[in-house]
C-alpha cells in the first residue's frame, strides 16, 4: 500500500515537474503577445479619472477572466476532436500577429505627429466637456479594453495549445489553464502599477524631502518611456513570435532558414530570431497590403 502511494506521488511529481517545463515553453511563446497586451491595455484605461483608473483596471481583468473561460475550453474542445486544426489556427495567429506588428509601423508613416496629436487634443477637450456622459466613456473604455484582450488571449491560447500539441490532453489543460492564469494575474497586476505610476510619481513632488521630489521627477519621466518602450517591445516580438510560428508551420522554409545559419555558431540562435522577425515583417506587409486593398475594394462596390 505504501509503496503503491509513494508510485502514484512520484508520477504525480513527474507530472507536475512536465507541465511546469511545458509551462515555461509556452510562456518564452507567449511573451511576445504579452508585452502587446501589457502595453495595449495599459493605453486603453489610461485617461479616465485617477480614482477610477484601479476599477477600470478590474473591470477589464474580470472580463479577461470570462474570456479565457470561453477560450480555453473551445480551444482544449479543438485539441480533442479535431486536432489537426491547431495548425492552421496556430498559423492564422501568427499572421494576425505580423499583421498587427505592420500595422502599427505603417501607422506612423500613413499619418503624421500633428493628425496624432489632433487626435489627442479632440479626446481630451471631449474629457473635459461637461455634457459627456464620463461613465458611459468609461464604459466603452471597458468594452474596447475586453475586445482587444478577447483576441490576444486567442492568440496566447492558440500558441500555449501548439506548443504542447503532442502530450497528453490533461497535460494540455493544465499548461494551458496555467498560461492563461498567469497571465490575467501579470498583465492586470502590471497594467494596475504602470497606469498608477504618474499618481506616485505625483505624489512624491508634494513631499518636502529634496530626495522624494528627485525620486518623482525620476518616474513622471520614465512612465510615458515606459509606455513607448512596452509598444516598441512588443511590436518586435510580434514580428518575432508570428514570423516563427510561419516559418515553423512551412517545413521548407523553417528548413531553409536552418541551413542558412547553420555554421554561424554561437550567434545561430540570434541570426535564426532575426530571420523569423524578418519573415514576420515580410508576411505582416503582405496582410496589411491584402487589407488595405480590400478596404478599397468596398466603397467601390457598394
Amino acid at each position: 500500500m505504501a509503496t503503491s502511494l509513494l508510485a502514484l506521488l512520484d508520477d504525480i511529481a513527474t507530472i507536475l515537474d512536465d507541465v511546469a517545463v511545458m509551462t515555461k515553453v509556452a510562456a518564452k511563446k507567449t511573451a511576445g503577445v504579452l508585452g502587446d497586451d501589457l502595453a495595449l491595455n495599459a493605453e486603453q484605461v489610461s485617461g479616465v479619472r485617477a480614482e477610477r483608473e484601479l476599477p477600470v483596471v478590474w473591470a477589464v481583468a474580470k472580463g479577461s477572466a470570462v474570456n479565457k473561460l470561453i477560450l480555453v475550453p473551445a480551444a482544449l474542445a479543438i485539441s480533442y476532436f479535431i486536432p489537426w486544426l491547431i495548425t492552421p489556427l496556430l498559423m492564422i495567429g501568427g499572421a494576425y500577429l505580423c499583421f498587427e506588428g505592420f500595422e502599427k509601423i505603417a501607422h506612423k508613416f500613413l499619418h503624421s505627429p500633428a493628425e496624432d496629436a489632433a487626435h489627442e487634443e479632440e479626446i481630451m477637450k471631449a474629457l473635459e466637456n461637461p455634457a459627456v456622459d464620463l461613465v458611459a466613456l468609461e464604459k466603452e473604455k471597458i468594452k474596447g479594453a475586453i475586445r482587444t484582450d478577447f483576441v490576444l488571449s486567442a492568440e496566447i491560447i492558440v500558441i500555449a495549445l501548439g506548443t504542447v500539441a503532442t502530450a497528453t490532453f490533461a497535460k494540455q489543460a493544465s499548461v494551458v489553464t496555467a498560461i492563461s492564469v498567469i497571465m490575467t494575474v501579470g498583465v492586470y497586476g502590471l497594467v494596475a502599477g504602470i497606469v498608477k505610476l504618474d499618481d506616485l510619481g505625483l505624489h512624491l513632488l508634494q513631499k518636502s524631502s529634496k530626495s522624494a521630489r528627485a525620486f518623482g521627477h525620476s518616474i513622471m519621466w520614465f512612465a510615458p518611456k515606459l509606455m513607448k518602450t512596452l509598444a516598441i517591445v512588443g511590436t518586435a516580438a510580434m514580428f518575432m513570435v508570428g514570423g516563427g510560428i510561419l516559418v515553423h508551420g512551412w517545413p521548407w522554409l523553417h528548413h531553409a532558414v536552418e541551413g542558412l545559419v547553420a555554421n554561424w555558431g554561437w550567434a545561430k540562435t540570434i541570426g535564426s530570431t532575426l530571420m523569423d522577425a524578418a519573415a514576420g515583417v515580410l508576411a505582416g506587409g503582405i496582410c496589411v497590403a491584402v487589407w488595405m486593398l480590400v478596404q478599397k475594394l468596398r466603397p467601390a462596390r457598394s
